[in-house]
């Protein structure tokens, strides 16, 4: 499968030029409030690096796949990451209807997606008089620029009213590995397409786990350790093919990297993905075996409906039948009772003519048809009960 999808990224110059300018009391308030996110704008993407991780996303099971090797990021390796010290990790963000709080005037539409052009609200982040509301703006363009860069160049309102909950002190961190993950299944469903989760952060995350030390220094466990800055420092490979890297990972070992980064404190609960391919394959064996033996089931639970179904069409048959026989009988009888009837009658007639008859003929011959006579009378008797 060919695949042709980018991490073209948003121009920070004006976000470090704001950060530069800053003098270190102005950086300890937007430290304290919204942790190390702006140290994610001198974080230099390996575009390449991210694409051949594309290429390796296992979408059934949200992890990369290196060679036998699972691996996904964590909530607890980007909370250490960002610093995110000050918000609630049980709280996250879950997006309410509400009225638009920006002025009209700011919202633009570009590609069906609402958003804010970043040049609407550069100037406040340069020169507001207001230092909060400077440090406020400028934490939301590190989030709709670096981190939920959907729209190049503009703040999707999405991420404003993302942005707005953050004073509830949510746990921002679930959020942005939701857009990753979302953003890594697209690309590796299509083949292509721009990665429009926070690249910076897949990126430190990933070498950081090829990052091996001897010994961890003791400095990384103190809370004051920040490992987007002691990332930054250090020196990392550099003009890497995505050839180079696609062989890296196909052929790595779990020898090649190390499970927790040295800058995750001990105390952190990590998770590591421990069914190897072998293992995923049996499982994926038997889930397939039970698939067909369902399938099975299914087929003869069918075919018995349609057993079913052919005895109740032929019950339906045979009583269509027998309700016409019937009525053919019940025809048959209405008229055989009609020419009982009318025999009946006609016999009953016959017998009341035989009386008068007899009266007609002198007693000295009354005797030679009596007999013939009272077995009229008598059958007349018999043919009123069906008259």
């Amino acid at each position: 499968m060919h695949y042709s999808h980018h991490t073209r990224k948003n121009n920070l110059e004006d976000l470090v030029r704001v950060w530069n300018q800053w003098d270190s009391d102005t950086r300890g308030i937007f430290t304290e409030r919204y942790g190390d996110i702006a140290n994610l704008i001198a974080v230099n993407v390996d575009e390449r690096l991210i694409q051949a991780m594309v290429r390796f996303w296992d979408l059934a099971y949200a992890c990369f796949t290196f060679n036998q090797e699972d691996m996904t990021p964590t909530i607890e390796e980007y909370i250490a990451l960002l610093r995110v010290e000050n918000a609630q990790f049980h709280k996250v963000y879950v997006k309410e209807p509400k009225p638009m709080t920006f002025k009209k005037k700011l919202i633009k539409k570009k590609n069906e997606t609402i958003c804010i052009p970043w040049f609407s609200i550069r100037d406040l982040v340069l020169n507001h008089p207001d230092t909060l509301k400077r440090v406020n703006l400028f934490a939301l363009a590190i989030y709709g620029l670096i981190i939920f860069p959907k729209v190049l160049g503009h703040i999707e309102v999405a991420v404003v009213d993302f942005f707005e909950r953050l004073k509830q002190r949510i746990n921002p961190v679930p959020t942005i590995l939701a857009e990753t993950f979302r953003s890594l299944n697209s690309c590796r469903k299509t083949g292509k397409g721009r990665f429009i989760g926070c690249a910076q952060l897949l990126n430190v995350w990933i070498l950081s786990h090829f990052w091996k030390v001897e010994r961890t220094p003791y400095h990384m466990f103190s809370k004051t350790f920040a490992p987007l800055e002691a990332y930054i420092e250090r020196e990392w490979p550099k003009d890497v093919t995505e050839e180079h890297w696609v062989s890296v990972f196909q052929n790595l070992r779990a020898e090649d990297i190390i499970w927790r980064a040295p800058w995750i404190r001990p105390s952190v609960l990590l998770y590591k993905v421990m069914t190897s391919r072998s293992k995923r394959q049996e499982l994926k064996k038997r889930i397939q075996e039970l698939e067909d033996m369902l399938e099975d089931h299914q087929q003869q639970l069918d075919t018995l409906l349609k057993a079913l179904e052919e005895k109740d069409s032929q019950y339906d048959r045979d009583v269509r039948a027998y309700e016409e026989g019937l009525q053919e009988k019940e025809i048959q009888l209405s008229y055989l009772i009609n020419e009982v009837r009318g025999v009946a009658m006609h016999v009953v007639q016959l017998s009341e003519e035989a009386e008068i008859l007899i009266c007609q003929f002198p007693p000295s011959r009354r005797s030679n048809i009596s007999e013939f006579l009272a077995r009229v009378k008598k059958y007349g008797d018999i043919a009123r009960k069906f008259v």
